[in-house]
Formats: structure tokens, sequence, C-alpha cells
């Protein structure tokens, strides 16, 4: 089955609403897309699980990029199958406390999004999208490789913000 980890939603599509558990600094809270849109577009990041290598670095370039992302009016959220607890730690740590990070651990949004590690269909691949406010796919990029996510993402944010907000 070539190239499954390249099957995420195309720009336009619409974005699947979703509300799951996050932590932000190591609180709880219920992340909602929906509420999240109402501020600005939304940076949602896929990666494989908390506390390895390239999730934790991938994790501290949108730490330091956080303001950055806020100076355009977007929110980060970084999606794993892991649980809350675990979370709440790297949440704190890995993520410096600048943003949230949510638990799928029945994988369902992972699916939604097309984000699903190959082999292990429960366990989230490296895919990134810019969401915009009228719920639609701005951007999708995939890559193994975490000091990808932010730059591209960035790219598309300042793009989408420089164009007159508009699709």
């Amino acid at each position: 089955m070539p190239a499954t980890a390249l099957a995420q939603l195309k720009p336009g599509a619409a974005a699947p609403d979703f509300t799951l558990e996050a932590s932000l600094a190591g609180n709880a809270f219920e992340f909602s897309l929906a509420q999240a849109l109402k501020q600005g577009p939304v940076v949602l990041y896929f990666y494989p699980a908390a506390f390895t290598k390239g999730c934790t670095i991938e994790a501290y370039n949108f730490a330091e990029a956080s303001d950055e992302y806020k100076s355009y009016g977007a929110t980060v959220l970084g999606v794993s199958a892991d649980n809350l607890e675990k979370l709440k730690e790297f949440s704190v740590s890995a993520c410096r406390s600048k943003f949230a990070v949510a638990a799928d651990p029945d994988a369902q949004v992972i699916k939604a999004y097309d984000a699903k590690m190959a082999f292990i269909p429960n366990m989230a691949s490296r895919v990134s999208y810019v969401i915009t406010p009228d719920h639609k796919i701005y951007y999708a990029f995939s890559s193994s490789d975490p000091d990808e996510h932010v730059p591209n993402t960035m790219a598309a944010v300042k793009q989408w913000a420089l164009n007159g907000k508009v699709q």
C-alpha cells in the first residue's frame, strides 16, 4: 500500500469538527475546533508519541514559534493517541506551556484527518494542517522530518494573513 502517509486531506476540503481533552501548561481542558476557529486559524499538527525524540523536537519548535503564530491570530494544537495524563507532562516539558496538546486515544480524529500511520493505524503520522475560520483546510503538509512542520505551516499562516484572510 504505497504512500499511505501522504493520504491527508487536501486544501479546500472541509475540516472535520472535533472536541478533545487537551492540556496546556499541565492543566486539562476541553479543546473545541469550532470554538478555536472563532479566534482565527488553527495549526493542527499530528505526531506519533509524546516524549519520543522527533516529537519532542517538533513540540519544542512549535513552542519556540508560538508567539509568532499568535501574532497572526493562529492557535496551535498538537494531537496524538497518547493519554491525557502523559500529555499533561508533555505540555509543560516539550511544549514549554506555550500551546495545547490533545489526547485522541481511540484515534478518531487522527483517522478523520487521514493522519494515521500506515502500519499502525491507531498511531498518528507526522501531518500538519492550517485550518481557516471558515472550517476549510488551507494547507496540508506531511513529512517525517520534525523540523519541517513549523516553517511550512508558518508560511501558510502568513500567506493566509497577507492575502486578506481569504482562501
